[in-house]
């Protein structure tokens, strides 16, 4: 049954009670749906990635083993293949993280028959996009792994953001409310150099591994991340930043902006796994949202890789680690999850890994 298409929503209503008018959310699946259609890991893209961005940790064997598992990658509005300000000329100002998980959930239930799901499974703003799965579907979600990701954006995360979107509203061409004139391409050169800067840790550039692929800092950022957002639609950027700005579990009329009452009524086996130089979904984070969840634990990968440590498509170390606590969290064991939280840092006290492939690495963050 593994396949893609786009599903068709009609008009969509939002939480800011504008309409998103036929709406569409694009997908692929991988694996095959069991018969009692119990074995579904929804996998939902990250900031400004399609589907096509993250097959990395799909397959047979995978960190989603397509063996045991029928895994759904749901592409987020505003990434371009979904509705999208680059596909839709009256895309809503603001759609939400929440407005995403209940199109994704029509999704689930209307096109494939499921009502209940295995695991969601997220990095980033997918990570994100999982917790509110968990909090707003309780009842739909046995287990959530949230990649380097929070139940509400941090005030330190906004200010990243912040400066993002400040960076495309200083374009020439931008005409307010995330629409430009034409393709802002100083500003599109200029939002690569931010996100460069906060996505790898300090670690990674005083360990030099910028250098591994580059003849100095400015090679790497003209080669390495310049490219990756050159080709990306910058009104796309703005409205997914956006939703990534406003992302709050609670911010809804069951919990009224009350995040410890949303944490608390999680049902789900949540699974939190920061990097432990990130810079912007910080482990403190997750420790501080530890306490109210009911069935929750957390890892923390060792790497220096920063954010882009919950994307390891070219990091073996990172991905091994991951690997192993995923399949964990997804089995019936539950004292082999107990051990395996309890690896921490064992074989990784580093946190250097000198197999990767940086260019898989920048792909995916």
């Amino acid at each position: 049954m593994s396949g893609e298409g786009v599903f068709k929503l009609g008009d969509f209503s939002l939480q800011s009670g504008e309409v998103l008018t036929d709406a569409r959310l694009a997908w692929k699946s991988f694996g095959t749906l069991a018969a009692d259609k119990g074995n579904v890991i929804l996998y939902p893209t990250c900031y400004a990635a399609t589907h096509d961005e993250q097959v990395w940790a799909v397959g047979p064997g995978g960190m989603l083993d397509t063996d045991k598992y029928f895994v759904v990658i749901v592409d987020m509005f505003g990434n371009g293949l979904s509705s999208s300000p680059s596909n839709h000329v009256s895309y809503p100002g603001l759609v939400t993280v929440a407005d995403n998980v209940r199109a994704q959930r029509r999704l689930l239930v209307e096109a494939f028959g499921v009502a209940r799901l295995a695991c969601v499974y997220g990095f980033s703003m997918g990570g994100q996009q999982a917790y509110h799965w968990a909090a707003l579907y309780g009842e739909a979600v046995e287990r959530v792994i949230v990649i380097c990701g929070s139940a509400k954006t941090s005030p330190h995360n906004q200010v990243f953001l912040e400066g993002l979107l400040a960076v495309l509203e200083a374009a020439p061409e931008f005409l307010g409310n995330g629409r430009f004139s034409a393709v802002p391409r100083a500003a599109l050169r200029a939002f690569a150099r931010v996100y460069a800067g906060w996505c790898m840790s300090q670690d990674f550039y005083r360990a030099g591994l910028h250098l591994s692929t580059a003849s100095s800092l400015g090679d790497f950022l003209d080669r390495e991340w310049e490219p990756d957002f050159m080709r990306r639609n910058a009104e796309n950027l703005y409205a997914q930043a956006k939703a990534w700005l406003h992302a709050d579990i609670s911010a809804n009329e069951i919990f009224c902006g009350d995040l410890e009452q949303a944490l608390g009524a999680i049902s789900a086996r949540v699974l939190l796994m920061p990097s432990a130089t990130d810079l912007y979904f910080r482990t403190a984070d997750n420790e501080a949202e530890l306490p109210f969840l009911r069935h929750a634990a957390l890892a923390e990968i060792p790497s220096i890789w920063g954010h882009a440590a919950g994307a390891p498509a070219g990091l073996e170390a990172e991905r091994a680690f991951m690997r192993e606590r995923v399949w964990g969290w997804l089995g019936d064991d539950a004292s082999a999850v107990d051990r395996l939280v309890a690896l921490g840092e064992e074989g990784m006290a580093s946190g250097v890994d000198e197999t990767f492939d940086i260019d898989a690495v920048v792909r995916d963050v």
